[in-house]
């Protein structure tokens, strides 16, 4: 079985494609391509709906890849919210299946926001980040630092960044040249996936550049009205700022 296209890593704003059921698993249901993003980087998934040709239609409450092994290499999995088991068995005997998948606008657009808002952070904390999480109604980043951080500070900050609308865009780059560029990873808990023999590098234009394979807004200034809404001393070495919407856009 073919990898599912990934749609969304060279496109955010993809709300919709065509494309083909192929395969139902019990952990979810694999397509030919999809614009839903899957959880990893610290990003949540998406959700939404595969529309069928006779109008019904199949929830999906998630999106995540699983594991993977040498015999069986990660799938993209859309997992179906429950409830819709009868559904799923019939269209089983129908495989392959044209469709159309659409996702959950407005939870997109929040993780693309938060996303590129904690890039602004990066830019505003000279620290290692060691950990992450993006959903759709916080955004959090881990730092590895004993220095207090200045919450009315930070938000000032981001709030800068947006009003100057710097662009931002992405390019692949190969393994060897990432490897030659070790200061481009900002995070001690995850690597930038390696053996495609490429890496996605985001760039917020004079800002902020480091490998990253999450959904983002086109510019900052589509960021909005985001502020850090708490800071903690998680440990010795870790402070944590939480991100959050002061108004919605």
């Amino acid at each position: 079985m073919s990898a599912t296209e990934e749609l969304f890593r060279e496109d955010a704003t993809l709300l919709r494609c065509e494309a083909r059921l192929v395969e139902i698993l019990p952990e979810g249901l694999v397509l030919d391509r999809t614009v839903f993003y899957p959880q990893g980087g610290g990003q949540a998934g998406d959700g939404g709906r595969l529309l069928l040709a006779d109008g019904r239609a199949i929830a999906i409450a998630d999106t995540r890849k699983s594991r993977g092994d040498e015999a069986n290499p990660p799938r993209l999995l859309h997992v179906p919210a429950a409830g819709q088991e009868a559904l799923l068995a019939e269209l089983a005997a129908a495989l392959p299946l044209a469709l159309s998948a659409e996702i959950d606008a407005e939870r997109r657009r929040a993780h693309m926001r938060f996303h590129t808002a904690t890039h602004l952070l990066c830019a505003l904390v000279p620290h290692p980040v060691d950990g992450c999480s993006i959903t759709a109604g916080y955004a959090r980043l881990d730092f590895h630092t004993a220095e207090p951080l200045d919450k009315e500070a930070l938000s000032a900050g981001i709030a800068r960044l947006v009003a100057e609308a710097h662009a931002v865009r992405h390019r692949w780059i190969s393994d060897a040249e990432l490897d030659a560029n070790p200061q481009l990873v900002r995070s001690m808990s995850v690597q930038p996936p390696r053996g495609s023999g490429r890496v996605r590098l985001l760039e917020v234009e004079g800002v902020d550049l480091q490998p990253c394979g999450g959904t983002h807004v086109g510019n900052t200034s589509e960021v909005g009205d985001v502020v850090v809404t708490k800071i903690e001393k998680k440990s010795a070495m870790t402070r944590r700022v939480v991100l959050g919407f002061a108004s919605p856009v």
